[in-house]
């Protein structure tokens, strides 16, 4: 039977040390600061944001909601975003996606600037992953951060493991792909063109899906020789509308050694990298 990996205790833990780290920046007359950009009243935005606000509240941060109109014109929005980048007072800027049709052209990773980047997608960012960082001069990508978290928590030593990621997004699957190969796993990066997909995953030790299907990895996907981990990034409703993840967690329950559910794993780690993000670019600006 599977171990769960569940986040809380791996968030809480996490949460007492950002609190601990914002007390004593404030000490030193810095309270980490947070804007949120939203535009429109999309549902599920106007909760995310919510959700990132009161967290950042929680661990002793600041954090103002910044709504705008969902016709809100071009030139006004990169003002404001100009603004805020410009703000000393301002330690972290992000912009919630999705934008409404009229602004989607635009690449909001790269107009905040990479310190106050704290979704970590701006280009500068994302070099220093290329060039091997783990975090000690980038700011990472939230999901991947989380997952890296959650990894470190359950004592699983990446070095020398063979990993298969499924799926190829800027979000989480090329970003996580280099932050494993940082961390001397070899990494096969596998998509919707890969042949003999679970031939790859038979072969590895950990198996990351974040390809959006519900349950589409199970136990004819995993080895019976191995006792492998498996990250599930996927958030889908099943047939009844019952919240799950891309692995059929059920089914592979008896077939792996370490399974993230779905609610309760890496999603929730997402938020708390986040917070992680603001607190290490306060510290960053106040010590430049």
């Amino acid at each position: 039977m599977a171990t769960l990996l569940k986040a809380a205790p791996i968030s809480q833990q996490i949460v007492d040390d950002l609190t601990e780290e914002c007390s004593n920046l404030k000490k030193k007359g810095c309270t980490p600061n947070l804007k949120v950009i939203l535009v429109g009243e999309h549902p599920p935005s106007v909760i995310y944001t919510r959700n990132k606000k009161k967290f950042m509240e929680n661990i002793g941060a600041e954090c103002e909601i910044i709504k705008l109109p969902q016709d809100v014109k071009e030139d006004e929005f990169l003002k404001i975003i100009n603004e805020l980048s410009e703000d000393a007072k301002v330690h972290g800027l992000f912009v919630q996606l999705p934008l409404p049709k009229h602004l989607d052209h635009i690449d909001v990773g790269q107009l905040v600037p990479p310190q106050k980047d704290v979704d970590g997608f701006h280009a500068q960012n994302l070099y220093q992953l290329m060039k091997g960082d783990k975090g000690d001069k980038a700011l990472l990508p939230c999901t991947p951060k989380g997952i890296m978290s959650m990894l470190d928590y359950a004592d699983i030593d990446l070095n020398g493991k063979n990993v298969v990621v499924i799926g190829r997004s800027m979000i989480v699957g090329k970003p996580l792909s280099l932050l494993m190969t940082n961390a001397n796993a070899t990494v096969t990066l596998c998509h919707s063109r890969t042949k003999g997909l679970k031939k790859e995953t038979q072969k590895a030790d950990i198996i990351v899906a974040a390809i959006g299907k519900a349950k589409f990895i199970d136990s004819s996907f995993l080895s019976p020789q191995k006792d492998q981990v498996l990250i599930d990034v996927g958030i889908n409703h099943d047939e009844n509308g019952k919240l799950c993840g891309d692995i059929n967690e059920e089914d592979v329950s008896q077939s792996c050694a370490l399974l993230t559910p779905v609610p309760g794993g890496v999603g929730k780690m997402t938020i708390v990298s986040l917070g992680q993000n603001l607190v290490a670019a306060a510290k960053r600006q106040m010590e430049n």
